[in-house]
C-alpha cells in the first residue's frame, strides 16, 4: 500500500467510526490507527524526508543570513556614527582653528597699534628733549654772545682809557 492509500484508509476509519453521544467525539480502534501510522512512516518516500531536511536547512540558512544581515547593518551604523563623529571633530577643529586665527589677528592688530603708539610716544618724548636741548643751546649761545659783547665793551673801555 502507498502513502496516499494509507492516508485514505485513515480517513475512512475516522469517518466510519461510531460517534460518542453528547461529547462530539468518536470511538476509534487505537491499535488499528497506530499500525497504519507506523506503516505510513516506514513507507514515507525519501523525497518527504529530504523535504523535511531541506525545510530545516532553509530555516538554518535564513537564520544565518539574518544574523549576517544584522551584523552588516550594525557595522554600517557604527561606520556612519564614526564618520559623523569624525565630521563633528573636524568641524570643531576647524572652528577652533578659525577662532585661534581670529584671536591671533586681533592680537597682532593690538600689538601693531601698541607699537605705533609706543614709537609715537618715544618720538614725541625725543622731540621734547631735543626742543629743551635746542632751547638750552640757544640760551647758552645767547648768554655767550652777551658775555662776549660785555667783554668787547670792557675792552673798548680799557682801550679808550
Amino acid at each position: 500500500m502507498e502513502g496516499m492509500e494509507m492516508l485514505d484508509q485513515l480517513e475512512d476509519i475516522i469517518e466510519s467510526s461510531r460517534p460518542v453521544p453528547m461529547v462530539g467525539k468518536a470511538l476509534i480502534d487505537k491499535d488499528e490507527l497506530m499500525d497504519i501510522i507506523q506503516d505510513l512512516r516506514l513507507k514515507m518516500p525519501d523525497d518527504l524526508k529530504q523535504a523535511k531536511w531541506i525545510k530545516g536547512e532553509r530555516q538554518r540558512i535564513l537564520l544565518e543570513a539574518q544574523k549576517e544581515a544584522t551584523a552588516i547593518i550594525k557595522s554600517a551604523e557604527d561606520k556612519i556614527i564614526s564618520m559623523i563623529n569624525e565630521n563633528e571633530i573636524t568641524k570643531k577643529a576647524q572652528e577652533a582653528a578659525e577662532q585661534i586665527i581670529k584671536n591671533a589677528e586681533k592680537r597682532a592688530k593690538e600689538i601693531r597699534l601698541g607699537t605705533r603708539q609706543y614709537v609715537d610716544d618715544s618720538l614725541a618724548e625725543t622731540e621734547k628733549t631735543l626742543e629743551r636741548t635746542l632751547a638750552t643751546l640757544r640760551d647758552n649761545r645767547l648768554a655767550m654772545q652777551q658775555a662776549d659783547a660785555k667783554k668787547q665793551v670792557k675792552m673798548e673801555d680799557v682801550v679808550t682809557d
